[in-house]
């Protein structure tokens, strides 16, 4: 090939790969933010990255823009690996035209969809957008369109997951919010109005951090799942994420070696449970107990705190964790809560994940905003996802587990394959003082010391029904264990239920009460 060809090649090749010019990448560090390509570099394996798509060119003469060029079109598309297993990724570029999406931009994003697909592999998108190109009007909002209809279409195929680094408005929030998980760097932004609009039409003062920032959408909305100091610490996050979760629906996670022995007994976690069922604990000690080295991913950290969900390893292989939290309300299950929970459970079933829950729950929430706001419908999300689950569920009881939470903690009747209880765990329709009020309630009026009798009563309830020996007496539970066994059963469990086969009825899909 003649050289002048290969000089070309290499001076197009340079162009698209400095983006909007030096200018616009100082910029862009000045404001501590990294440029899509160092992004790319910093997620995948060294040396990895394979561009496509990289000479695409917008097709828009209106309103100037038979003028602008925009290099790569505003996004960077292409594939590489994390840990050597391949990942698709695109990642928008501010520094050319503020990394507005239009009918090219989207294009580039289409495809790479596309090939995840095909392949059966992740799809990470970094988000840095000024939101749709007004310019190319009708077309960008189809480019969203086609954007969205392939999240949907991925969905349960492949793992999605969104990282927001900068602005993400109106239209281009969908997409990371119909992805499985969504990341924020302090100082992204995502809302579907921003503050100027608010404050035009409702006369609200706001921030655009208090309004769609990182701890916002991490504590308050539950959009996004994990936050992160900085840009680089949240790419990290993302390749840990990826241990541990499979390529696609098909495939099982990846199984490290282990050298955390599944027979190591745990007797530090009867210490951290109190007797008292009144008394609260963090439930993370006790999932770091029973977890290979200590490691847990937690999801949704910040979010709907009086659940605790998240990822580990149980003899080296994969694991989704569901726990109350008693630190929090109590560890009652809630509006929020519920929601959080059940999507989780969803992610995990549809990857073959299997699923660990930890329960110390004392009911769902009561109170008229907990009515009102539709606790019965949300709550029902939770029996729907565990019902619906078709992965090995392991569920352990640890001290109380009451009325409808008990069920909805994945109790044998919602297809849990083995549950376990500690021998202090109190399973009942309702707490025992709850009970005697009502059961003995005229014995106690009637009594000349009501104090004493009472506690007689709630004494005596405890004895016959609140204890796991009556429910195990009945099938319910499998086995009474002691504390320190935890994990050892736990393992012994996941490893007996590793060739699980379950079918459900055929139908196109369940329709699960959002």
């Amino acid at each position: 090939m003649p050289q002048s060809h290969l000089e070309e090649l290499e001076q197009m090749r340079a162009k698209v790969r400095a983006g909007g010019g030096e200018e616009r990448i100082a910029k862009q560090h000045g404001k501590g933010k990294l440029t899509a390509r160092e992004r790319i570099e910093r997620l995948l394996d060294a040396d990895s990255f394979v561009e496509t798509d990289m000479f695409v060119k917008h097709r828009c003469s209106d309103l100037g823009m038979d003028e602008v060029e925009a290099p790569g079109e505003g996004v960077v598309t292409g594939y590489g690996t994390v840990d050597g297993r391949q990942v698709f990724v695109f990642a928008q570029d501010f520094t050319v035209i503020g990394g507005t999406l239009g009918e090219m931009h989207a294009r580039k994003i289409c495809k790479v969809m596309d090939l995840a697909v095909k392949t059966g592999a992740p799809l990470v998108g970094i988000n840095d957008s000024g939101g749709a190109r007004i310019q190319e009007g009708v077309d960008a909002l189809s480019g969203y369109g086609q954007v969205f209809y392939r999240n949907t279409l991925a969905s349960g195929v492949i793992p999605q997951i969104s990282a927001v680094m900068g602005p993400c408005a109106g239209g281009a929030v969908y997409s990371p919010a119909l992805t499985d998980f969504v990341f924020m760097s302090k100082g992204a932004h995502m809302f579907i109005t921003g503050p100027q609009v608010i404050k035009a039409v409702t006369g609200e003062d706001v921030s655009p951090e208090d309004l769609g920032g990182a701890m916002t959408h991490n504590a308050h909305s539950g959009v996004a799942h994990f936050v992160s100091e900085h840009e680089t610490a949240c790419l990290g996050e993302i390749r840990r994420l990826l241990g541990f979760i499979p390529s696609n629906n098909l495939e099982d996670p990846p199984a490290l070696e282990n050298h955390d022995s599944p027979e190591r007994l745990v007797p530090e976690v009867d210490n951290v449970v109190p007797l008292d069922p009144n008394k609260s604990y963090d439930v993370r000690e006790v999932i770091g107990a029973v977890v290979d080295d200590r490691e847990f991913m937690e999801v949704h950290a910040y979010y709907a705190e009086n659940i605790v969900i998240g990822f580990a390893r149980i003899n080296g292989r994969s694991v989704g964790i569901v726990a109350n939290q008693p630190r929090i309300l109590a560890g009652c299950l809630d509006i929020n809560a519920s929601d959080k929970a059940a999507r989780f459970i969803r992610f995990c079933d549809a990857f073959n994940i299997p699923l660990v829950t930890l329960v110390d729950v004392p009911g769902f929430l009561p109170g008229t905003s907990q009515e009102y706001g539709g606790i019965i419908r949300h709550g029902a999300k939770m029996l729907y996802a565990y019902s619906e689950a078709t992965v090995p569920k392991v569920t352990v009881i640890l001290r109380k587990s009451y009325g409808g939470a008990y069920l909805a903690m994945c109790g044998r009747d919602l297809g849990a394959d083995q549950v376990l209880a500690w021998p202090k765990a109190e399973i009942a329709v309702m707490g025992p003082e709850g009970a005697a009020n009502i059961i003995f309630r005229k014995d106690i009026e009637g009594s000349s010391d009501p104090d004493s009798v009472r506690a007689e009563k709630i004494a005596e309830y405890r004895r016959g029904f609140a204890n796991p020996y009556v429910a195990a007496g009945r099938g319910y539970i499998d086995d009474v264990i002691e504390p320190a066994e935890t994990r050892v059963r736990i393992a012994a469990a996941l490893r007996m239920l590793e060739s699980k086969r379950e079918t459900r009825p055929p139908k196109r899909h369940g329709n699960i009460p959002v």
